[in-house]
């Protein structure tokens, strides 16, 4: 690869389409949730509760078509159990 300066092209990080930004975030959110776990369990458990009963808001109900294997399990936990507030 190309030089440029101190820069060696191989360090430019640029995504190529939204898909793929898309992608990069998700990976990113993905990489956040497992140090927060890291810490505190509870916390991270409670965040990706919420993060499932907001997704199943926005997406009108749906969000179990979108899912399968141990993460519909737990959304059907989630979204069957009692709203607090």
């Amino acid at each position: 690869m190309t030089d440029l300066g101190h820069l060696d092209d191989t360090d430019i990080d640029l995504a190529i389409d939204e898909g793929e930004a898309d992608a990069r975030r998700a990976t990113e959110l993905a990489a956040r949730l497992r140090r927060v776990a890291a810490q505190d369990p509870d916390l991270a458990q409670d965040l990706v509760e919420g993060l499932i009963v907001a997704l199943d808001r926005a997406m009108g109900g749906t969000i179990r078509d979108h899912l399968d294997g141990p993460a519909l399990g737990v959304a059907d936990r989630v979204l069957q159990a009692p709203e607090q507030g």
